[in-house]
């Protein structure tokens, strides 16, 4: 595709704003938790998220805009590694405890599909093949 390289730029720098939206809200507590801010106490904390996605998407930004094999190579292992935190966060996240069933953010939703437009991005590079 012509502008996959360009598509999985945007959609990465998407994610990191993504997490600083609210991803759920736990209406019984009125508390709201993002990828930024994850503690609830000190039993229940599910820390920055947004960290390693800052790391993940930062570098596959990299790796799209570098025009080798290599690059593309090492960037879809890493938009699975980003896919794999994403689904974790998911269910992490959306999963009832104690009876409560916390309220789900768009933001959350936009977190999935934006790991799944990624990957496919990777797999879509624009390569030019020099013919030997």
């Amino acid at each position: 595709m012509k502008y996959s390289q360009f598509a999985g730029s945007i959609a990465s720098l998407l994610i990191i704003g993504i997490c600083f939206l609210p991803w759920i809200e736990v209406p019984a507590v009125h508390l709201l938790l993002s990828g930024w801010h994850g503690e609830v106490n000190e039993e229940l904390n599910f820390g920055k998220q947004g960290i390693p996605y800052s790391f993940l998407c930062g570098l596959m930004i990299v790796l799209f805009q570098i025009p080798r094999v290599w690059a593309k190579r090492a960037n879809i292992v890493i938009a699975v590694l980003n896919l794999g935190w994403t689904i974790k966060n998911y269910l992490i996240f959306s999963m009832c405890r104690l009876g409560e069933c916390p309220v789900i953010k768009p933001a959350l939703y936009f977190l999935v599909l934006l790991a799944l437009i990624i990957q496919v991005m990777t797999f879509l590079p624009k390569m030019e093949i020099k013919e030997e």
